[in-house]
């Protein structure tokens, strides 16, 4: 059973999705190579760029730290 987000909460997900996708995109990383380095699944990587995902805090550390940012830099359109 999943989950069901206003649809606020689905956009500030999607929000946080396209700003790991344009800054993975901006290190010239593929998903593979990103999930690899924050040591997550690819398609794991994948849901959270489209949205799908209400990612954990420290999920979101692992993914900022691979991509040389800090956390609430992901968080700052």
């Amino acid at each position: 059973m999943g989950t069901t987000y206003t649809r606020d909460e689905k956009t500030f997900l999607v929000q946080i999705g396209n700003r790991i996708r344009e800054l993975r995109i901006e290190a010239n990383l593929s998903q593979e190579k990103l999930a690899f380095e924050s040591e997550l699944d690819r398609t794991y990587i994948g849901s959270v760029e489209r949205g799908e995902r209400n990612i954990s805090v420290i999920n979101l550390r692992k993914i900022a730290k691979a991509l040389k940012y800090k956390t609430a830099d992901l968080l700052n359109n």
